[in-house]
């Protein structure tokens, strides 16, 4: 029986550390943590065509869309199945608060471009899968956030180039390291915004992929 256990805990832990784990990337000046381990995968461009963008814009609206239809898991599971799984702030309609968090997140990071190009961000949330609390205060995990980018024209609201899809992966701290982040005040809020506002600027100064 207790070599049954054994067996049970260590299948466990692999199959946690599968859904859990991502490649880390070097990151470009982020400036939410001094370290951040961050992942930044973009997917290839689909039949659309090539995506092109003038080097110089100024972002005049940011329009984030998260459809009703992402469903949303509270189960304290190491992973649940849900489009929508937030923890970093108090129970309450996660929609809304997903949507605040890019609207702000994107409103910082593109606030200091002055290009001559005025542009729309058109943002349609497609996941946002954080951690849940048993996992955050044990191994830690993934904040894994998509969204399809449309980057238009503020002058005539056509288009620029085509829609791309984005996926962003942000390591989760957990445990003893996860509370260590809040008491400096480097909440998941704090961390997640930061990095959506690393992910924009990363995005908006690729002219094509």
């Amino acid at each position: 029986m207790k070599t049954l256990k054994i067996i049970a805990a260590i299948g466990l832990g692999a199959l946690v550390s599968a859904c859990s784990s991502v490649p880390d990337l070097a990151s470009r000046n982020a400036p939410f943590e001094a370290t951040p381990q961050l992942a930044f995968q973009q997917p290839a461009p689909g039949a659309g065509g090539q995506m092109v963008l003038p080097q110089s814009l100024q972002v005049t609206a940011i329009n984030v869309r998260v459809p009703e239809s992402l469903k949303v898991s509270e189960a304290n599971l190491f992973y649940p199945s849900a489009d929508i799984v937030w923890r970093g702030e108090p129970i309450g309609n996660r929609h809304a608060q997903v949507q605040k968090i890019f609207e702000q997140a994107f409103l910082h990071g593109t606030k200091d471009m002055n290009g001559t190009v005025d542009v729309v961000l058109d943002v349609e949330v497609t996941r946002f899968h954080s951690v849940t609390e048993k996992t955050r205060y044990s191994i830690g995990g993934v904040h894994n956030m998509e969204f399809k980018l449309t980057v238009r024209s503020a002058e005539t609201g056509l288009p620029l180039a085509p829609t791309r899809e984005v996926e962003a992966n942000l390591r989760a701290f957990g445990g003893k390291q996860a509370i260590d982040a809040d008491r400096r005040g480097q909440t998941q809020k704090v961390r997640v915004s930061g990095y959506l506002a690393q992910v924009i600027r990363q995005e908006l100064a690729r002219p094509s992929v």
